[in-house]
């Protein structure tokens, strides 16, 4: 049996990646998959990779990804001038979901996180999610903060 791996994404992994995000309820009406994909997939991709506070990461089940998630690293003047970890865009192929692959990814990034040295990890999860926010309460986050956004 193969085992998990994790890795930095690179270019060619793109088209999966936006698949995998593409494939669900939410997804499915605020992503673009096509063939070829649309520029501004590849342009912020382009970011991410040059940016050494970001990372975009796959996990890998032998060749075939069957996750993603972009872990940015933030210094802040408050906590101390502590550094944060900001986990985004996770999602697990749909073949995969319920398998334990995204604890495995989630928990990879904390290890990760404090690698960095940083003092917290954080995330947000969509109100429409509701099983979203279970897991990852069953992974030690708490819904301390209320969040918000302006989509513009």
């Amino acid at each position: 049996m193969n085992q998990l791996t994790f890795r930095e994404a690179t270019v060619q992994d793109l088209d999966r990646i936006v698949y995998m995000i593409s494939d669900d309820v939410l997804g499915k009406t605020r992503e673009l998959y096509t063939h070829p994909l649309p520029e501004s997939y590849v342009k912020a991709f382009q970011s991410i990779d040059s940016d050494p506070n970001n990372e975009l990461v796959v996990v890998c089940f032998g060749e075939e990804i069957v996750g993603v998630q972009q872990i940015t690293f933030t210094p802040y003047i408050s906590h101390q001038g502590g550094w944060r970890a900001t986990i985004e865009g996770v999602r697990i192929a749909s073949s995969e979901r319920g398998k334990g692959v995204g604890s495995m990814l989630i928990r990879w990034a904390i290890q990760r996180a404090k690698e960095r040295g940083c003092r917290m990890v954080q995330l947000t999860t969509d109100k429409k999610r509701p099983e979203a926010l279970h897991f990852y309460e069953k992974l030690g986050f708490k819904a301390s903060h209320e969040g918000m956004k302006l989509h513009l």
